[in-house]
């Protein structure tokens, strides 16, 4: 029983996505009910967390496979907010659909379960489980559209999703064959016992997953389902994929590699790759963006450009000392900041395109006259991608930065200030559009009262933490103690 309590937080949700299916199909007539089911019951999850964070006593379950600490509690709080926050903005889509409410908020519930486990898994069997258990809900809602674009999304993601997850068993057997074991702190004694001699073959097992989980890092050369994913899934569910998977996906590299793989000799070699990747995926990603006319195929190749980003932080891990975590904690600080932002821009997207009946940049002209609101939270949340202040984007990019010139990667800092210039670009365009364009239709583009909520939420988080950043930089510290030195 004290095992099922630490997996509390996971356990609501899942009874919640078990709960909407059978509300929406006993009772049809109530089915509007059915996202407050899913929202209450992510609110018992953070509310069972909570209740962890106050009693202070972390501990393992299942024989040590999952930890409760203030890692997994930070990402907890984040996976909640960010699965409430998407449900709100789904409640106008999928009403419009009119079909499959209890299917869709069961699986966006049962992935962010998934997500969950995954950022608690010390395992690498566990670890695996729980990818999977986030990813096939992923898949089935990346073609949850009734187009052929949203189907060949959906298509493309399982093609390549099942291509990463067979590089990614690959890697964890070649591991778990060198070290013996799949615990995370079992393969980190062994390399630090034993891994000289077998240094070869543990930087082709950390190639190999850092292959593997690249498909949902999103980074170059990992990145080829992004743009056409985002733009045929449905928005909603891009806007899940762009912060939901991400978040998850960094944070079992930060447990795997910090934690199991973070041996002198061995970190030095694999934060070269990350250093590299970094600045190839922010590059890429930039460039691509600037010549998208379609805003949800933009906000795709931004994402990877982010990636890029992210990634400064896990090259940092060469920061020797007490600093060690700083690369962890920047990497925690932007991954937060990047989820109030983006789904901010994406909510956005959902109002307005919903709307126009377009995802064309061009359409976005005069917006400011059809919808002010609309055209300020959009543009504001741009602003914070691009990392001018006073946003949370802009304390991200300076703490994971801060990070690089510690981690004496100076050369990668100025790549990536360098395409934080290009980036504005491509996003102030889309606020010039909506700010100075000519308006094409007079009607008033009015909001639904959930994703008016759902994108007051986002906006404000970007706004708060950029004006008063400390108590998420403080949290994003606290959670990464756990990979501390001794």
């Amino acid at each position: 029983m004290s095992d099922l309590d630490i997996v509390g937080p996971q356990l609501a949700v899942l009874v919640a996505a078990a709960a909407v299916l059978l509300v929406d199909a006993l009772i049809p007539q109530h089915r509007r009910i059915v996202p407050f089911v899913a929202l209450a019951g992510l609110a018992l999850s953070a509310a069972w967390t909570l209740s962890w964070v106050a009693r202070d006593d972390y501990q393992t379950a299942f024989e040590g496979t999952l930890s409760l600490d203030k890692f997994s509690v930070f990402f907890y709080f984040l996976f909640a907010g960010i699965t409430a926050t998407v449900v709100l903005a789904s409640i106008d889509w999928v009403n419009r659909a009119g079909r499959g409410q209890g299917e869709y908020y069961a699986l966006v519930l049962t992935s962010c379960a998934g997500l969950m486990f995954l950022s608690a898994s010390r395992d690498l069997i566990t670890i695996y489980v729980a990818l999977e258990l986030s990813s096939i809900p992923q898949y089935i809602l990346a073609g949850w559209g009734k187009d052929n674009r949203s189907s060949e999304a959906g298509l493309k993601y399982l093609l390549l999703g099942a291509v990463a997850s067979s590089i990614l068993l690959y890697g964890m057997a070649l591991l778990y064959g060198l070290t013996g074991t799949t615990m995370l702190d079992g393969i980190a004694d062994a390399i630090a016992a034993d891994g000289e001699s077998h240094r070869s073959l543990l930087v082709l097992a950390s190639v190999l997953l850092i292959a593997g989980f690249g498909f949902k890092m999103a980074v170059v050369p990992f990145q080829m389902w992004v743009p056409d994913v985002y733009q045929g899934a449905p928005t909603p569910v891009a806007a899940y994929l762009s912060v939901g998977s991400k978040a998850a996906a960094f944070a079992v590299v930060l447990r795997i590699f910090f934690e199991a793989l973070g041996e002198g000799f061995l970190s030095d070699d694999w934060s070269t790759v990350f250093a590299v990747l970094a600045a190839v995926s922010m590059t890429v990603g930039n460039v691509m963006a600037v010549v998208q006319t379609d805003i949800k195929r933009m906000l795709g190749y931004s994402s990877i450009a982010q990636a890029g980003n992210f990634m400064v932080g896990l090259a940092a891990i060469s920061v020797s000392g007490e600093e060690f975590t700083l690369g962890a904690s920047s990497v925690l600080v932007f991954l937060a900041a990047y989820a109030f932002t983006n789904l901010g821009a994406f909510i956005a997207v959902i109002a307005i395109s919903q709307r126009i009946g377009s995802d064309q940049i061009k359409d976005y002209a005069g917006m400011w006259k059809r919808s002010p609101v609309l055209a300020l939270a959009l543009a504001f949340c741009l602003v914070s991608l691009t990392g001018i202040p006073p946003t949370a984007g802009f304390w991200a990019k300076m703490y994971i930065f801060n990070a690089g010139i510690r981690a004496d990667l100076a050369w990668l800092v100025i790549i990536g200030v360098l395409n934080s210039v290009i980036s504005g670009y491509y996003y102030l365009s889309v606020a010039r559009q909506m700010f100075l364009g000519d308006a094409e239709g007079a009607d008033r583009v009015r909001v639904s009262p959930s994703i008016g909520l759902s994108l007051g939420v986002a906006t404000l988080g970007v706004l708060v933490f950029g004006i008063l950043p400390t108590p998420l930089i403080s949290a994003a510290k606290d959670a990464a103690e756990i990979f501390s030195r001794q």
